[in-house]
């Protein structure tokens, strides 16, 4: 398998690294892996230039790179480059929205 040390999206390709699911509780509990949770968010690591239109127009990436995103369950393109870790590449018309300020579950019971 060739393995690559950068990719450059194209485009309106974007290139995520998934968040790792929860594998331990706060009170440190292992979660079994069957248990854990589909991560269905992540951060943008590289972001293309936008879609240009057949009139020639451009239309920006709607997301910036280091942003938290969410994502669709069944779409994306899985690949790993040379550093070992997997990355997911997405069209910017398939992410949900971003994500802000994770909520502490504590301080959102209050």
């Amino acid at each position: 398998m060739l393995k690559f040390k950068k990719y450059i999206p194209f485009a309106n390709r974007v290139l995520i690294r998934r968040s790792n699911p929860e594998t331990k509780t706060r009170g440190g509990i292992i979660i079994p892996e069957a248990q854990q949770a589909e991560v269905n968010y992540g951060v943008v690591v590289a972001a293309g230039p936008g879609l240009t239109f057949t009139n020639g127009v451009l239309r920006d990436i709607a997301v910036k790179v280091g942003e938290t995103v969410l994502l669709p369950s069944y779409a994306g393109t899985k690949i790993k480059l040379g550093d070992e870790q997997e990355y997911w590449v997405y069209r910017d018309d398939d992410i949900i929205g971003t994500l802000e300020e994770p909520v502490d579950a504590k301080a959102a019971k209050k």
